[in-house]
């Protein structure tokens, strides 16, 4: 009797030390997300004490100002906006890293024979989307007085009608896009460059951080064993992502997730563990930052990110 009460009890008591918190993503349901719905999905997130609600993004969700603000506990974003963030005052640090290789890229088609990113800015036309500071990177580094530099309109109708149109892109969307429409698309990543911010990073507050060091905690172990989850067999999150976003097929879906593999899983990840950063990158991150004048003043490395105890 004393043994069914205490089970009880600590049934109970399990259920509820559960924390509700709403994590928001910065784009719709998509393979960069695979290890947050996987968490979902199969139980890990409520295995580390944790009742998520996951909230779709789109283009121009201001995940870190939500953040910030309050409006949501945990976001999506990108390290460079960490430090905008940081710079302009808000509250806002990262606890896990998706990409330790920038997903972004530039598309070109392979058929041009070019050999390296350098070569993109020797000759035809290039569209990005103005004002981020891979575009001002890349500027400064290659210049673009060579190549006539369009606004990036979100599609692939100039791309595909013109071989010397190169464009913006992520390695999981507009290339298997571009070669599901018959094209050649060849990637050459804005990491290539020199320029590598850790991307889909999920943040959170400083606060939250120091008053609940134990959620932060959870939220890290739980992301962790979602993405290993994810990696090893995509197949049950992506059914689940493409209910959500119907737009991608399955077949795309898991084209998307065998791309992204190697940008997750790397050399580091496997010495540190999944989502585990690096400070040396943080502070090469922010002095790029601060020589292209992204940010006015440098932001101390230890505030954009939280060591979490594993």
């Amino acid at each position: 009797m004393r043994w069914i009460i205490a089970t009880v009890l600590i049934f109970a008591s399990s259920t509820l030390a559960a924390d509700k918190v709403k994590l928001t993503l910065n784009w719709v349901p998509e393979p960069e997300f695979g290890g947050i719905y996987a968490a979902q999905q199969n139980g890990t997130f409520a295995k580390h004490n944790l009742d998520v609600t996951i909230t779709p993004g789109g283009a121009g969700t201001p995940t870190w100002q939500l953040v910030a603000n309050g409006k949501t506990d945990f976001a999506v974003a990108s390290a460079d906006e960490v430090f905008i963030a940081r710079s302009q005052g808000a509250d806002v640090t990262t606890l896990f890293a998706t990409y330790q290789t920038c997903p972004q890229g530039l598309m070109v088609h392979a058929s041009r024979g070019l050999k390296s990113i350098a070569d993109i800015f020797t000759v035809g036309t290039l569209a990005m989307e103005p004002g981020l500071p891979y575009v001002n990177f890349l500027k400064n580094k290659y210049g673009f007085d060579k190549i006539k530099v369009v606004a990036y309109d979100g599609g692939l109708g100039n791309f595909l009608n013109n071989k010397n149109f190169s464009q913006q892109c992520f390695i999981t969307s507009e290339p298997l896009a571009a070669k599901k429409s018959g094209s050649d698309p060849q990637v050459f990543l804005i990491s290539d460059a020199g320029y590598n911010p850790y991307t889909a990073v999920i943040i959170t507050t400083s606060k939250l951080a120091k008053e609940n060091p134990t959620l932060v905690q959870n939220m890290f172990a739980a992301l962790q064993e979602g993405w290993r989850t994810y990696l090893d067999d995509p197949k049950s999150a992506n059914t689940t992502m493409s209910k959500l976003n119907p737009d991608m097929d399955l077949d795309t879906f898991a084209a998307a997730a065998n791309a992204q593999k190697p940008l997750i899983e790397t050399d580091w990840t496997k010495a540190h563990g999944l989502g585990s950063m690096d400070p040396q990158r943080w502070k090469d991150l922010g002095q790029q930052l601060l020589d292209l004048k992204v940010i006015d003043k440098t932001v101390p490395i230890n505030e954009c990110f939280v060591e979490v105890k594993k």
